[in-house]
């Protein structure tokens, strides 16, 4: 008897424990730095501050809302060496890289922000600069946090920094929670929310074990 009070309570815990989590599922919205091999685009296995592509090579960056990098949004458009550099010839001692920044879409953009349209451009360099040098030649101005957190490519967004966001009724939502803050939050326990939950479920279940020793008893 005391197992049947406890079941629906037990679906309620279960419940409740899937809403949080799923509550709790975010993503976050960022530049996303990718790797061009061949005709498909790679996600970086590194930053664009270490990371030195040689002559010839494609980069690309993405803004855009994402969960990880499974799931990242790629570069669109075209993406072919010889035609974004087409206009920028060799130069000795210097390396050329093409570059495909696109900005993403006014559903990933920051509350009052509108994404510039995706453009490309190709980077004249010297031949150990990096990704993050080729970029700022050609994308100014970049903004990053404390962190070395790319935040904006050609001032694009005007703040914020690899913000957590919710989904909302099918839309991005600003908690104003960095991805590091996030991180750090992640590990610190369960949320109030579930903690208040949890603790309901408790005494209600508490009180339908006292209810069913009482019939078993025979007590009114």
């Amino acid at each position: 008897m005391i197992r049947r009070a406890l079941a629906p309570l037990l679906a309620a815990l279960v419940l409740l424990t899937g809403a949080a989590q799923a509550a709790q599922a975010a993503g976050y919205r960022y530049w996303s730095f990718w790797e061009r091999q061949g005709n498909a685009w790679t996600y970086a296995t590194q930053g664009p501050a270490t990371a030195r592509p040689s002559d010839g090579d494609v980069q690309g960056f993405r803004f855009a809302v994402s969960k990880d990098s499974k799931d990242a949004a790629q570069p669109g458009g075209a993406a072919e060496f010889a035609v974004i550099c087409a206009r920028t010839p060799e130069q000795d001692g210097k390396k050329r890289v093409a570059l495909v920044i696109d900005f993403g879409t006014p559903a990933d953009a920051p509350s009052g922000e509108t994404p510039p349209a995706r453009r490309t451009a190709c980077a004249r360099v010297a031949p150990d600069a990096t990704t993050a040098e080729a970029l700022a030649a050609v994308a100014k101005p970049l903004r990053y946090d404390t962190n070395a957190l790319l935040c904006a490519i050609a001032g694009y967004p005007r703040k914020g920094c690899g913000d957590q966001v919710s989904d909302n009724a099918g839309k991005a939502t600003p908690t104003g929670q960095s991805a590091t803050a996030a991180e750090d939050d992640s590990d610190s326990g369960p949320s109030l929310g579930l903690v208040a939950g949890v603790a309901v479920v408790v005494v209600l279940g508490a009180g339908a074990v006292w209810q069913a020793r009482k019939r078993s008893a025979g007590l009114p």
